[in-house]
């Protein structure tokens, strides 16, 4: 029986005040989506609005193509399942084998507290399923409790979208929070690589990357997880 796996999505477009828009990095759900599903694995894609997630207009940007992204656009079926993204709340742990968060830097606004989030990472974490999340989605971590009620983070070794890295994109005064500080805020053993280079994370069914070169290498330890 093939594996199924739940690929989480902002459903936050804006860039605080900037008035500029934000949302899904394309190429963190493009890298995983086909490293799961040419692994032959089924993959739903959720969000907590449901329907169509705001895209990072600059994750479009000619210089942001790769190989998955391109494949991604011109894939009917793939972008489907993009326009019709199931609502967070209608899921479950229950019904998948692990479960995948895409970055950009919606994840910084919007799926940080969501209850349906935090719930179902709970329930995954529990059912002793892997949890992965790259480049910005680590922190949706940083709320989520095991069952003796401590943070899953803490005392773990992570990584995640490093204070340089968002330095280096401008955004360090517009971001609700750094990923890195946070996962040391919450007593996680945070590590990194060189700036925009792949840096993976594995700490039993906890899995991170560091940036957007990072979603495949990622989603390949989350496969291996499930193996």
């Amino acid at each position: 029986m093939s594996q199924r796996i739940l690929m989480v999505l902002t459903s936050h477009d804006r860039l605080g005040d900037t008035g500029e828009p934000t949302g899904f990095w394309l190429e963190e759900l493009a890298a995983p989506y086909y490293a799961c599903l040419d692994a032959g694995a089924e993959v739903v894609l959720a969000s907590p609005k449901g329907g169509k997630p705001p895209l990072d207009p600059k994750s479009d940007a000619k210089d942001s193509q790769t190989e998955a992204t391109r494949r991604f656009k011109e894939d009917g079926q793939a972008q489907q399942a993009l326009t019709n993204t199931r609502r967070l709340s209608e899921v479950s742990a229950d019904d998948f084998d692990g479960v995948f968060y895409a970055g950009g830097h919606g994840p910084l606004w919007d799926l940080v507290d969501d209850a349906d989030s935090i719930r179902l990472i709970e329930n995954f974490w529990a059912q002793q399923k892997p949890v992965a999340a790259v480049c910005h989605a680590p922190i949706v971590l940083i709320h989520a409790r095991d069952t003796e009620g401590q943070l899953i983070i803490r005392g773990r070794q992570v990584t995640g979208f490093t204070n340089e890295e968002e330095d280096a994109v401008g955004l360090t005064d517009v971001v609700p929070h750094l990923v890195e500080n946070a996962m040391i805020e919450g007593g996680a053993h945070y590590s990194k690589g060189d700036v925009f280079t792949p840096y993976t994370r594995r700490d039993g069914q906890l899995i991170t990357g560091q940036n957007p070169p990072s979603s495949e290498p990622t989603a390949k330890l989350l496969l291996e997880a499930l193996a």
